[in-house]
């Protein structure tokens, strides 16, 4: 610990400053009641400044630092790009097209809005749903991802941390400004953590580009087994990543096909940023309809620097480190196959560093250098008979080939003409460790790794800090206040929100130390994607159509997760043959032309376009009296004034986004 003094004084340095400007810049006048609005929505007092670093903080958490880096790291090179590019854009859309209509109702979460236009059914149905999210795939989520993370960067400097202590440091910080602050006191720690997160990556950047700049050629591996005898950074990069920096990928490509960029990956994007409670709640805090679009904008402006410090590093990290990412696959594989844990219809692709391997097994599928005889002998068995139901089928049997069929239905998984599946484990690199590699190129005591770590862990503690707050928002005023105490006082409701972020806090952390990866981020985004299409329609036809009748929120959110449930499983296969032949036949947008399976974007696009229809016409069959019509009357005092100087910034920011897709397409 004393090789890293002055690293440990800045980290600690770093959180006790976070905490005390929570606590100080959210405290309350001597003789003044909190009220709910004070707790919840900071008083709807913020300003453009706090609103932008705080949409960012709490957006971006280990998730990204270690999943958008592995997949930078991994097959999906720069293309992983397009959640932050796409984001930039879709927040410039909410500033300007919904953020007037949730500020102008005076709303205090979003569900709330649903019941000013269709009924309290429909906002309890969002509710339930959306906390239901907010705990399973984001708090526990986070806590589990960022202990995690924490957990792996303590003991890889020499500072030896349970991961159960982890969770615990983890929800007493997020747990204790939400609790005593309430969304004020996010507001102002995530702006420290927020400018510190793109501090932190940008140190983290040069850092890594500076190592690809002067490591020796010989020790660098590209894409594809690029090579490079360039000197400098960028004509470096060029040659061993030049086969992942384009952004427009086959139709058939598993993780990123340039077919959701039509529709499928906007669906996620505007509920995540427009109609999410979890991040929504930094803009219905806003103190002007003009400071909301501002901070708005300005965040969306950040979205398009996140890939620069995240992805390309990621990218530089397998330049610089494929060979420890393959050691840690093959220490990884080796434990998982001496418990016996890989299922009998799985196939494991395993990387050689050793070519004198090959001999071990002709199809080059179960190779490892640091392999021990007996596992080695273990996992060719394994896949003998799965490599020869794949040569009875007609079905390659290289490494490519497998990767290459796998892609073409659900990842990792190939169909066979018998009815069958044959799942494959990609075991070739540990591509989410390149944030870890990375960090270990970072100087010792001197105060830099501190501050990296304290960013990394002020971007994680903000997110877990932003699903306490919305969590017990969505609890306190649209189920305690709504049904349980409507005539509850201010105090009365302030504390039920503190009540609940307690029980929250506890639940998240005894749930994450118990849980393994495989438990909870396994198809998080297929998850998400059974609300969030059927939300987002709702609220579209909403604003859009006032005249329809009012349970048509009710039937649109419970229409669209059964009809995605749907698609994402059979595909095009649950339709009649009547209608599926003529649907089949649309390949321009990634279908499979004999049914089957599609991406689960795609899926959720149709699902989008369904409902819409579902909805418009039980909106043309029941319609209100003109009389009752839904208005959105004004029921705000704040000034609705709109900014046309963020206007002007959010046309720029959208020319530059599709710049940047020009430039990498």
């Amino acid at each position: 610990m004393g090789k890293l003094l002055i690293d440990a004084l800045v980290f600690f340095g770093f959180i006790a400053c976070v905490l005390f400007v929570g606590f100080f810049k959210s405290r309350k006048k001597a003789g003044a009641e909190e009220g709910a609005e004070d707790y919840f929505l900071a008083g709807r007092g913020l300003k453009w400044w706090l609103i932008g670093f705080s949409l960012i903080a709490a957006n971006i958490s280990a998730e990204q630092f270690v999943g958008m880096s592995g997949q930078g790291a991994g097959l999906e090179g720069i293309s992983c790009a397009s959640w932050e590019w796409i984001a930039a854009i879709t927040l410039v859309v909410v500033a300007f097209c919904m953020l007037p209509y949730f500020l102008k109702t005076g709303i205090t979460t979003m569900p709330e809005f649903l019941e000013v236009r269709y009924n309290h059914v429909a906002r309890s149905l969002m509710t339930i749903s959306m906390i239901g999210i907010l705990i399973v795939a984001s708090l526990i989520g986070v806590t589990y991802a960022g202990s995690l993370v924490m957990y792996q960067l303590f003991n890889e400097f020499g500072v030896t941390v349970s991961f159960p202590t982890c969770c615990i440091i983890m929800s007493v910080i997020a747990g204790a400004y939400v609790l005593f602050g309430g969304l004020k006191a996010c507001a102002w720690a995530d702006l420290i953590q927020g400018a510190a997160l793109i501090v932190g990556g940008a140190i983290i950047a040069y850092i890594a580009c500076n190592a690809l700049a002067d490591a020796p050629a010989a020790e660098l591996a590209g894409f594809g087994g690029a090579t490079t005898a360039s000197e400098g950074f960028l004509a470096r990069f060029q040659d061993l990543n030049a086969a992942k920096m384009h952004m427009g990928r086959p139709a058939t490509d598993a993780a990123m096909p340039w077919t959701i960029l039509l529709m499928g990956i906007w669906i996620p994007n505007f509920y995540y940023w427009g109609l999410n409670q979890y991040i929504t709640q930094r803009i219905l805090g806003s103190g002007s309809l003009a400071e909301g679009q501002k901070g708005i904008v300005f965040a969306a402006g950040l979205k398009l620097l996140i890939p620069f410090i995240i992805v390309i590093p990621g990218i530089i990290a397998f330049n610089l480190c494929a060979k420890d990412m393959a050691e840690d696959t093959a220490k990884a594989v080796t434990a998982k196959v001496q418990k016996d844990a890989y299922a009998p219809n799985e196939l494991i692709i395993f990387y050689s560093l050793n070519a004198d391997d090959a001999t071990a097994d002709q199809s080059n599928l179960a190779i490892s250098a640091k392999t021990s005889p007996d596992v080695l002998a273990k996992i060719i068995a394994h896949n003998a008979p799965l490599l020869a139901k794949l040569t009875a089928d007609g079905k390659g049997v290289t490494p490519d080939a497998i990767k290459a069929l796998a892609a073409q239905g659900k990842a990792g998984e190939i169909a066979l003409s018998d009815g069958s599946v044959i799942k494959v484990a990609d075991n070739t690199y540990k591509y989410d460790g390149a944030l870890g590699h990375l960090m270990k190129l970072i100087p010792r005591n001197c105060g830099i790794l501190g501050f990296v770590l304290a960013a990394l862990l002020g971007a994680i503690v903000s997110s877990l800090a932003a699903v306490l707050n919305a969590t017990s928002t969505l609890f306190t005023m649209d189920i305690f206040q709504r049904y349980l105490k409507p005539d509850a006082k201010q105090s009365t409701l302030v504390l039920c929100g503190r009540i609940v972020t307690v029980i929250l806090a506890v639940t998240g952390c005894i749930v994450a130390a118990g849980l393994k990866s495989e438990s909870i981020f396994k198809y998080i985004q297929e998850v998400q994607c059974y609300v969030s299409p059927g939300i987002f329609a709702v609220f579209a036809f909403g604003m859009l159509n006032r005249s329809a009748g009012r349970w048509g929120g009710v039937f649109g959110l419970i229409f669209a997760p059964v009809v995605f449930y749907f698609l994402n499983t059979y595909g095009w296969d649950c339709f009649p043959g009547f209608i599926l032949k003529p649907l089949s036949a649309i390949t321009c947008l990634g279908i499979p032309a004999a049914g089957g399976s599609m991406h689960y974007l795609i899926a959720a696009s149709y699902t989008l376009v369904l409902t819409l229809v579902f909805m418009t016409l039980y909106g043309l069959i029941f319609r209100l009296p003109v009389a009752e019509r839904v208005q959105f009357e004004h029921k705000t005092t704040l000034d609705m004034t709109m900014s046309k100087g963020a206007l002007i910034a959010g046309l720029v920011v959208c020319v530059l986004t599709v710049a940047l897709y020009v430039i990498f397409w």
